[in-house]
């Protein structure tokens, strides 16, 4: 079925981060949200503050099968400086393991040298720091066992793009269906 952590760090962009952490749950996908920093709780961009389900020492990374950044400001910054979620997001590129990145956060992905001559999408502003990567406009991307997307507003389509990638194409339009998302289906 698979194993998801969302990973927050103070500023972190709520509806990114949320989102996918409620769609992946609704489909059924153990997903922990998790903390980079010493406290459960995390207070998000706009101030909203959210109990974590673990601190990251507590994240066994060998039984995780996604690690996903959300964007926002200075969330992104924040997650970049956290020396050991960077050895961890290296470790899961080199195994090929999938890496979920939206709005800004697809941005370390690029410093990191992981889009090059893959699709990717970021927030616009953040386009030139994909580094190597075919920019696009899509909602979201997948590129093998990468998905990107571009902000807030794509925030369902990135959710059911990494339900997609679990469990199949026809699952993510079921549950686009369910919470009556029509836009989804327009990408089948």
């Amino acid at each position: 079925m698979g194993k998801v952590c969302v990973f927050f760090a103070p500023g972190y962009e709520e509806i990114e981060a949320l989102a996918v952490v409620d769609l992946l749950r609704r489909a059924g996908i153990d997903t922990d949200m998790v903390s980079v920093t010493r406290e459960y709780e995390v207070a998000g961009s706009h101030g909203v503050t959210v109990r974590m389900d673990k601190l990251f020492h507590e994240v066994d990374f060998g039984a995780t099968d996604m690690i996903v950044l959300p964007g926002g400001m200075p969330g992104t910054k924040n997650l970049e400086a956290c020396a050991p979620l960077m050895e961890a997001l290296d470790g899961f590129y080199k195994e090929r393991k999938c890496i979920g990145a939206i709005c800004a956060a697809p941005s370390i992905l690029g410093h990191r040298g992981m889009l090059k001559g893959r699709k990717a999408c970021s927030f616009p502003e953040f386009e030139s720091h994909l580094e190597g990567a075919e920019v696009t406009k899509g909602p979201a991307e997948i590129s093998d066992f990468i998905i990107t997307s571009r902000g807030m507003g794509c925030a369902v389509d990135f959710g059911l793009a990494i339900v997609e990638k679990f469990q199949g194409r026809e699952a993510a339009a079921a549950l686009a269906d369910k919470i009556i998302y029509g836009h989804y289906q327009e990408r089948l």
